[in-house]
């Protein structure tokens, strides 16, 4: 498996790519209220995007019609956008975006809740998103991939959440995804050896429930087995000689 090592110039270019995809996020975050469609989140990252120079990392990818991913409640993943699907108090929206600059990639989710949500859906955010804080100070040269992976998984099953097995982390940088993949579950001590100059995508995919997920006839849409809740949080994360540098920050 061929680890990609970044220079400095490249790692660069890819935090200019990442401070790009953050100002989308920004566009797009005031907009996730009662009564917003997600094709409104949609249209927002559009003009965001088209304001920055920046182009799509996801529309067109394997055939995905947006740039945005917008996954409501049990939805896991690649959610489509629709003037259809309206936001509700209590909701959560996952929104996954990637933007290329100059050639480099950036990765990154935010999901939030819509209004006033419960108690135990906020919890799942917030340890999702913890999570993933853990994780990243897990990326050090020297260390394993296991324990980024291990980072999440004790984290999130300590909680009794589920973590998606079928979807997972990777590498970035001129391509969308790049070895290695970065699984939310793990060993510490094993695995590939992190390397300053590595960079990658780690995003944590946890449902309320059990872990096994389905993709729904569309292709894409993937929703938890169960029904239950799922949030997903995600940055794009450089492994530097002085520690992990996240680009999308």
């Amino acid at each position: 498996m061929p680890v990609f090592i970044k220079t400095a110039a490249e790692i660069e270019k890819m935090r200019r790519s990442g401070e790009a995809l953050r100002q989308v996020h920004e566009a797009v975050a005031p907009l996730v209220v009662v009564g917003a469609s997600t094709m409104d989140l949609e249209n927002a990252a559009v003009a965001k995007m088209a304001e920055l120079g920046a182009t799509s990392a996801f529309k067109g990818y394997h055939g995905f019609p947006a740039v945005l991913c917008t996954s409501i409640n049990c939805e896991v993943v690649h959610g489509i956008p629709s003037a259809k699907r309206v936001l509700n108090d209590g909701d959560i929206v996952s929104i996954d975006c990637g933007v290329i600059i100059d050639g480099y990639y950036s990765d990154c989710a935010v999901t939030y809740g819509v209004g006033a949500p419960t108690p135990a859906t906020q919890k799942l955010l917030d340890v999702t998103k913890a999570s993933l804080e853990r994780a990243i100070r897990e990326a050090l040269p020297g260390g394993r991939l296991g324990d980024i992976s291990a980072a999440v998984q004790e984290m999130c099953e300590a909680q009794g959440y589920g973590v998606v097995r079928e979807f997972v982390g990777h590498g970035i940088g001129r391509s969308m995804h790049e070895d290695p993949q970065v699984p939310n579950f793990g060993t510490r001590g094993k695995g590939p050896r992190l390397k300053a100059g590595m960079v990658l995508a780690i995003e944590p995919m946890i449902n309320a429930g059990k872990p096994e997920v389905k993709v729904l006839p569309d292709g894409w849409t993937t929703v938890t087995l169960d029904g239950s809740l799922s949030a997903h949080f995600e940055h794009t994360v450089a492994i530097t000689k002085d520690g992990p540098v996240v680009l999308t920050r």
